[in-house]
């Protein structure tokens, strides 16, 4: 079993703007992941499962709701807390992240906010210590990036709400206890339900030949006239807002989570240059080797500054959605392009399972795409600085 040997980079000293509570959370994330997630996360793609056993120790190091108030079980952190954690997760694996992200950002943010006090007591303490794992239903066979055009749709029976329809690409999904799905009402009106594992109708088929994000398991939700109760209807908020608010904080985990899976690959690639011996001498003494060396620590370095900014707006309340798309396109684009020069310095090496990087190229490609395309956030950064909505 290959040691793990990452060293963080940190080439602007950024640790220095971050609180001691800060740097303990982030450690203790980081050791985590060196002893529970690095000796496993290999074989667990290979086999193209989810390592259910990690589920205590996300829980443990406050991965689950990191900023959900304590009285509900979080942890009560502040934001940059929660995308170092993210940071760490995806430096292990970007499914790992992911099933940490969709639990905090699309299910216990979107109860905490909208849900009511019945709801929050009932959920949220399950769910932080990971007794309850959750999903997100809202992308659909027909709608993903124009999530308005959902299909799924329930009907007010009196008692109760008869939901039908069908979700599509949802982390999670297939051992998820409950999910919180997203479904227009019979005036085309989007509202947010809690629906529980057990209820009659619902079925989550999980999607398999994936070539991405291959430890996360991704599935299907079927509701074939589920009934609902009416409880379970979120009542603080509804439209579209109520889900792209959930999106936003899921989104700046992402871009949090992206520099991660970077580190990893540069600190993996940089280790080998100097260790791989080529024409006399190790290959991080070449030009070509050492400019992508160069470029990585640059694009890094910019994209932590970029998170940290963005994480202290977002704990003044006031980070804009579009400064968040931002960061999220930037980051994970960054990130590709890391993992792709970084297996390039790794040569034959790069492809396999000894080293992190390709799999963190698989995985990337499907962050690119979920939680808004990279195009798709191009031009909310478009419609933001021109004031014309290039979308229709």
């Amino acid at each position: 079993m290959a040691q793990d040997l990452y060293q963080a980079p940190d080439y602007y000293n950024l640790d220095e703007l971050l609180t001691e509570e800060h740097l303990l959370i982030r450690d203790a994330a980081r050791e985590w992941v060196k002893r529970d997630i690095s000796p496993i996360i290999e074989e667990a793609c290979q086999k193209a499962e989810f390592p259910k056993q990690i589920i205590s120790g996300l829980a443990e190091i406050g991965a689950f709701g990191s900023y959900i108030p304590e009285e509900y079980g979080g942890m009560g952190l502040d934001q940059i807390s929660y995308g170092l954690i993210m940071q760490e997760l995806e430096r292990g694996d970007s499914g790992v992240r992911s099933t940490a992200s969709v639990q905090t950002s699309l299910v216990m943010y979107p109860i905490w906010k909208y849900g009511s006090e019945a709801q929050k007591n009932k959920f949220l303490p399950k769910l932080a210590s990971g007794e309850f794992i959750g999903c997100f239903g809202l992308t659909e066979p027909n709608h993903g990036s124009n999530p308005s055009g959902m299909e799924t749709k329930f009907k007010d029976m009196g008692d109760h709400y008869l939901l039908n329809g069908a979700k599509l690409w949802i982390s999670n999904s297939p051992f998820a206890d409950i999910a919180v799905v997203w479904a227009k009402n019979e005036e085309g009106r989007i509202h947010g339900l809690i629906v529980e594992r057990d209820m009659e109708g619902f079925s989550t088929p999980e999607t398999h030949n994936k070539w991405s994000l291959r430890a996360s398991a991704t599935g299907e939700l079927i509701f074939d006239n589920v009934k609902v109760p009416k409880e379970n209807l979120l009542p603080e908020k509804s439209g579209l807002g109520a889900p792209l608010g959930c999106l936003d904080s899921a989104r700046y985990g992402i871009a949090w989570g992206a520099i991660g899976a970077a580190m990893d690959c540069y600190d993996t690639a940089l280790r080998y240059s100097k260790e791989r011996t080529q024409f006399g001498k190790p290959i991080a003494g070449f030009q070509l080797q050492q400019k992508k060396l160069a470029e990585m620590i640059t694009e890094i370095t910019k994209a932590q500054l970029l998170t940290w900014r963005l994480g202290t707006l977002r704990n003044e309340g006031k980070a804009t959605s579009a400064q968040i798309s931002m960061a999220k396109r930037n980051n994970v684009d960054m990130a590709l392009k890391i993992a792709r020069d970084a297996r390039q310095i790794l040569g034959a090496m790069g492809i396999t399972g000894e080293y992190s990087i390709l799999r963190h190229m698989m995985n990337l490609e499907s962050v690119v795409t979920y939680e808004g395309t990279h195009d798709i956030h191009l031009l909310i950064t478009g419609l933001d600085i021109t004031g014309e909505n290039a979308f229709k």
